[in-house]
């Protein structure tokens, strides 16, 4: 049996665009690439498009196998195409996106290739024989685990978006081997299909105001919504919130919620887990207000207040609607 070599990117995309998840994962990739030298190929399963075949080229790494399959995701199909892939070239590595078909994908690889899978990792680092650690948070968020895969390949993991820095090299000159994915005659098929593009969300924003546990009814969300817009931006919620039906898991941040980097965070009554501060530890200004002294948010944040969000709160939409 050859031994196992090299990191493998499972690349993503939609509507010509290669997702940005995947250029997080290149680019996380190359930086491991460094260490053990080691190199980086991609696979690539959908509807070909000139877009798509550009930007596959312009990649840094190795090799890109791209296969051509029209219509929507086939698990059955696309587990042939990875596993085909990897029993090729063997990788140690297998990285795929946290979405739902990269999270849905990487446990079928898993069973086929007789291996394990780490869900939602925040971190992917080598330990001194050359594993893989990694790390995620587990027991709802209040520690971080680190997880080796030592027996078996390749070791597979999964990111959820926008936790690692996105790729900023275009310039590579990556081989790109086209092959066609035929269909089975027991796959189902796609009569229809119409794509929307879903734009504005708490990722884009710029400006977020979270709530926490700290809140005590869900009517006084609407204090903390009318201060997020006073401000131009948006309301967000800690996992608490969404666990008793308050807020929509779209508004969650934390790892199993959405990762994000606004220029400010605002957060009141949010206590500050490992997870949810690794949801939120991009931001370039954070401010935390807790009546809680000791909440581990407080001590990450720029501007940390001890106080009562119910004073500052309608204090802060007083001044705002003078201005």
């Amino acid at each position: 049996m050859r031994e196992e070599k090299g990191i493998f990117v499972f690349l993503e995309y939609t509507r010509g665009k290669i997702e940005k998840v995947s250029l997080e994962l290149i680019a996380k990739a190359c930086e491991l690439q460094k260490i053990c030298n080691e190199p980086v190929y991609g696979v690539a399963i959908g509807e070909e498009s000139k877009e798509i075949e550009s930007q596959l080229c312009s990649l840094p790494i190795e090799k890109v196998w791209w296969y051509i399959q029209e219509g929507a995701c086939l698990s059955e199909l696309w587990e042939e195409a990875m596993v085909e892939c990897i029993e090729k070239i063997s990788p140690s590595i297998l990285l795929l996106g946290g979405t739902p078909i990269g999270s849905g994908f990487a446990s079928r690889i898993a069973v086929a290739m007789k291996t394990g899978v780490t869900a939602d990792c925040t971190m992917l680092e080598f330990d001194e024989n050359r594993n893989l650690v990694q790390t995620r948070p587990a027991f709802g968020g209040n520690i971080m685990a680190s997880i080796l895969t030592e027996r078996t390949r390749p070791q597979i993991a999964t990111v959820r978006p926008g936790i690692f820095p996105a790729l900023t090299d275009s310039s590579g000159k990556t081989v790109v081997e086209k092959k066609t994915l035929g269909q089975k005659n027991k796959s189902p098929q796609l009569l229809a299909r119409e794509e929307k593009e879903e734009k504005g969300g708490i990722t884009d924003q710029e400006i977020l105001v979270v709530a926490g546990r700290g809140v005590k009814k869900k009517e006084d969300l609407e204090l903390l919504r009318e201060l997020a817009h006073l401000l131009g931006g948006e309301l967000a919620s800690s996992r608490a919130l969404v666990e008793k039906g308050w807020m929509s898991q779209k508004a969650q941040i934390g790892v199993s919620g959405n990762v994000v980097k606004p220029e400010v965070i605002i957060t009141f009554g949010v206590s500050g887990t490992i997870q949810f501060m690794t949801g939120m530890k991009n931001a370039k200004k954070i401010i935390a207000v807790n009546i809680d002294k000791t909440a581990p948010i407080l001590s990450v944040a720029h501007l940390p207040i001890v106080g009562d969000l119910y004073t500052i709160v309608p204090n802060l939409i007083t001044l705002l609607k003078k201005e």
